[in-house]
Protein backbone atom coordinates (compact mmCIF):
# COMPACT_ATOMS: atom_id res chain seq x y z
CA UNK A 1 0.00 0.00 0.00
CA UNK A 2 1.71 3.16 -1.00
CA UNK A 3 2.23 5.83 1.89
CA UNK A 4 3.70 8.88 2.81
CA UNK A 5 4.85 9.26 6.24
CA UNK A 6 5.49 13.02 7.40
CA UNK A 7 7.68 13.98 10.16
CA UNK A 8 9.73 16.35 12.00
CA UNK A 9 7.42 19.36 12.69
CA UNK A 10 7.17 20.90 16.08
CA UNK A 11 6.98 24.67 17.93
CA UNK A 12 9.90 26.44 17.38
CA UNK A 13 10.51 30.36 18.04
CA UNK A 14 10.29 33.02 14.81
CA UNK A 15 13.82 33.06 12.71
CA UNK A 16 14.25 29.29 13.91
CA UNK A 17 14.78 25.75 11.06
CA UNK A 18 12.98 22.78 10.87
CA UNK A 19 13.24 20.17 8.75
CA UNK A 20 10.38 17.94 7.60
CA UNK A 21 10.63 14.28 6.14
CA UNK A 22 8.15 12.85 3.96
CA UNK A 23 9.18 9.01 3.79
CA UNK A 24 7.65 6.98 0.95
CA UNK A 25 6.83 3.19 1.00
CA UNK A 26 5.52 1.07 -1.49
CA UNK A 27 6.75 3.24 -4.56
CA UNK A 28 10.14 4.93 -5.62
CA UNK A 29 10.09 8.71 -5.60
CA UNK A 30 12.27 8.70 -8.52
CA UNK A 31 9.00 8.39 -10.77
CA UNK A 32 6.85 10.37 -8.65
CA UNK A 33 6.94 14.34 -8.79
CA UNK A 34 6.07 15.19 -4.66
CA UNK A 35 4.95 18.44 -3.28
CA UNK A 36 4.47 19.75 0.18
CA UNK A 37 1.80 21.52 1.16
CA UNK A 38 0.09 23.30 4.78
CA UNK A 39 -3.10 24.04 6.07
CA UNK A 40 -3.56 26.65 8.88
CA UNK A 41 -6.68 26.73 10.99
CA UNK A 42 -9.64 27.83 8.80
CA UNK A 43 -7.45 28.09 5.71
CA UNK A 44 -7.46 25.71 2.15
CA UNK A 45 -4.41 23.75 1.36
CA UNK A 46 -1.28 25.81 0.09
CA UNK A 47 1.08 24.48 -2.02
CA UNK A 48 3.97 25.01 -0.61
CA UNK A 49 7.17 22.81 -2.52
CA UNK A 50 7.05 20.72 -5.13
CA UNK A 51 10.31 18.62 -6.14
CA UNK A 52 9.91 16.98 -9.68
CA UNK A 53 10.07 13.35 -10.42
CA UNK A 54 13.56 13.72 -12.19
CA UNK A 55 14.69 16.10 -9.24
CA UNK A 56 15.78 18.64 -11.57
CA UNK A 57 13.14 20.90 -10.81
CA UNK A 58 11.88 22.45 -7.81
CA UNK A 59 9.22 25.08 -7.20
CA UNK A 60 8.38 27.44 -4.26
CA UNK A 61 6.06 29.17 -3.14
CA UNK A 62 6.37 32.84 -3.30
CA UNK A 63 6.74 33.43 0.52
CA UNK A 64 9.04 30.96 1.42
CA UNK A 65 11.52 31.53 -1.61
CA UNK A 66 14.94 32.13 -0.21
CA UNK A 67 14.00 30.05 3.05
CA UNK A 68 12.46 27.39 2.49
CA UNK A 69 14.84 24.21 0.45
CA UNK A 70 13.10 20.80 -0.77
CA UNK A 71 15.31 17.97 -2.14
CA UNK A 72 15.73 14.36 -1.87
CA UNK A 73 17.40 11.17 -0.65
CA UNK A 74 16.59 8.56 -3.17
CA UNK A 75 18.98 5.81 -1.28
CA UNK A 76 16.06 6.50 1.71
CA UNK A 77 13.23 7.24 -1.00
CA UNK A 78 12.21 10.33 1.30
CA UNK A 79 11.62 14.01 0.84
CA UNK A 80 12.89 16.81 2.85
CA UNK A 81 11.75 20.45 3.56
CA UNK A 82 14.33 22.53 4.72
CA UNK A 83 12.34 25.38 6.68
CA UNK A 84 14.85 28.28 7.69
CA UNK A 85 13.97 31.69 9.02
CA UNK A 86 10.40 30.56 10.10
CA UNK A 87 7.87 33.61 10.51
CA UNK A 88 4.53 33.09 12.87
CA UNK A 89 2.73 32.97 9.50
CA UNK A 90 4.25 29.38 8.77
CA UNK A 91 2.40 27.97 11.11
CA UNK A 92 0.38 24.91 9.83
CA UNK A 93 0.25 21.47 9.13
CA UNK A 94 2.33 20.49 6.71
CA UNK A 95 1.49 17.68 4.51
CA UNK A 96 3.34 16.03 1.72
CA UNK A 97 1.60 14.45 -1.34
CA UNK A 98 2.28 12.41 -4.46
CA UNK A 99 1.51 13.16 -8.11
CA UNK A 100 0.51 10.54 -10.86
CA UNK A 101 3.87 8.84 -12.13
CA UNK A 102 5.68 10.90 -14.50
CA UNK A 103 3.16 13.73 -14.12
CA UNK A 104 5.09 17.68 -13.40
CA UNK A 105 4.83 19.45 -10.12
CA UNK A 106 1.63 20.82 -9.57
CA UNK A 107 0.34 23.88 -7.24
CA UNK A 108 -3.20 22.21 -7.26
CA UNK A 109 -3.92 19.96 -3.98
CA UNK A 110 -6.43 18.50 -6.25
CA UNK A 111 -4.14 16.75 -8.66
CA UNK A 112 -2.70 15.03 -5.90
CA UNK A 113 -3.72 11.63 -5.35
CA UNK A 114 -1.57 10.06 -2.29
CA UNK A 115 -1.39 12.08 0.87
CA UNK A 116 -0.03 11.58 4.43
CA UNK A 117 -0.89 12.43 7.21
CA UNK A 118 0.39 15.35 8.16
CA UNK A 119 3.22 17.44 10.45
CA UNK A 120 2.20 20.16 12.36
CA UNK A 121 4.33 23.12 12.99
CA UNK A 122 3.82 26.20 15.50
CA UNK A 123 5.96 29.02 14.91
CA UNK A 124 5.65 31.02 18.12
CA UNK A 125 7.65 32.69 20.85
Amino acid sequence: QVQLVESGGGLVQPGGSLRLSCAASEFTVDYYAIGWFRQAPGKEHEGVSCISYSGGSTYYLDSVKGGFIISRDKEKNTVYLQMNSLRTEDTAVYYCARRPRFYGCSGAAREYGNWGQGTKVTVSS
